[in-house]
């Protein structure tokens, strides 16, 4: 079968196989609820306090603020819409460059009586001091920050925004998927600093689809979303899916283990293939900014990002246009117009975002297929004019 060199990480990661072989008993021998008195269900239980220690030690939190939900997208709606329904009505305010799965739930939260505010960006992607400040000025009750962007890498100042926050009193959240187990998490010392919930996906650094966390602070009340059994402290109802939980600890694991090295090799291949891009006369969005040492989007003139992407996995390079979670909407990202990028050079965005298989040979030969990808584009529209 056909298999393109995968370049995009940011959407998922192919699961370790170490992860893979600790997950297996417990879709067979180890089958057991968690929930269940006897043997099959303490092992299960057991399974499911080590996961929470690992992803507690990988995140800098105590196992106690973990709070297992089915990915990402839940664990950010647990919080927006949770913390919505215990707090009186007043502004959520959100970054222009939230995923869908937090600006989507802040929609619905003002629907029902709130106001939402977007917290503007500047043309790198980052948070614009000058609106946060004003943003504060009219006393948000929620806040949200996402760590590092999952389409351009750049990652925001988080612990001098929450700080800044605390005098508000409201409660800060980060969605932090992107940046788990590519650069150093700690939510203790973010805690310290006003940073209220964050937000945790398997998927994204080796685990298995279908597990996430919610990392939460203790003293902040959030109603659940799934009412039943009260499992996760009461705040996410129904059977742990248990494979997906033990996969997900070891996951955090390996990835934080060797997390230096990684993130230095990594780095080196980006800048290689930035350099390469810019000599096709690319643009580089977020390139001023501090950012993901994987993640390289960019936009060649006249080119449209969804054609090049077809055009490069048919030629055996899998990339991104932007966001996966978002690729049915033909639309220009949402977080390159936040960022002043004209709307024509936004829909040729183009992600790279490499992993920890990603090779020299891969930059390279990626490099050398784009160059004659980009040469055959322009040679059609210039025949078409």
């Amino acid at each position: 079968m056909f298999q393109p060199t995968y370049l995009d990480h940011n959407a998922t990661t192919p699961v370790h196989p170490a992860v893979l072989e600790a997950m297996l008993p417990y879709f067979s021998r180890q089958h057991g609820n968690a929930s269940s008195r006897h043997e099959y269900g303490r092992a299960a239980r057991r399974a499911i306090d080590e996961a929470r220690q690992r992803v507690a030690y990988a995140a800098g939190a105590h196992p106690t603020e973990v709070i297992f939900t089915s990915g990402g997208s839940e664990a950010n709606n647990l919080f927006i819409k949770g913390a919505a329904a215990v707090r009186k009505p007043g502004m959520v305010a959100v970054s222009a460059i939230e995923h869908p799965c937090v600006r989507e739930p802040a929609k619905q939260v003002a629907r029902a009586g709130w106001t939402l505010r977007e917290i503007a960006v500047d043309r790198d992607c980052r948070v614009v001091g000058a609106d946060f400040s004003a943003v504060l000025a009219a006393r948000p009750e929620l806040l949200s920050v996402m760590l590092a962007n999952n389409e351009t890498g750049v990652v925001q100042d988080v612990a001098a925004l929450a700080e800044e926050a605390r005098s508000t009193g409201a409660w800060f959240h980060t969605d932090a998927v992107q940046a788990l187990g590519k650069i150093p998490l700690n939510f203790r010392d973010l805690n310290g600093h006003g940073v209220h919930a964050m937000t945790l996906s398997a998927h994204k650094l080796g685990g298995p689809k279908g597990a996430g966390a919610l990392i939460l602070d203790k003293r902040v009340e959030v109603q659940a979303l799934i009412a039943g059994g009260g499992h996760e402290r009461g705040l996410r109802s129904g059977t742990e899916n248990v494979p997906a939980i033990v996969g997900f600890g070891l996951a955090c694991e390996l990835a934080t283990a060797g997390l230096a090295d990684g993130a230095a090799r990594v780095g080196a291949l980006r800048d290689e293939l930035e350099r390469g891009l810019v000599a096709f006369g690319a643009t580089i969005f977020g390139a001023g900014a501090v950012r993901l040492p994987n993640t390289v989007y960019f936009s060649l003139p006249a080119i449209d990002g969804e054609t090049l992407v077809g055009k490069l996995d048919r030629a055996g390079y899998a990339v991104a246009s932007g966001a996966a979670c978002s690729s049915a909407n033909p639309e220009a990202s949402h977080v390159l117009l936040a960022m002043g990028v004209d709307a024509a050079l936004a829909r040729g965005a183009v992600r790279v975002s490499l992993g920890a298989a990603s090779s020299t040979a891969d930059v390279r030969g990626f490099l050398a297929t784009l160059g004659e990808t980009a040469r055959q584009l322009n040679r059609m529209t210039a025949l078409v004019h």
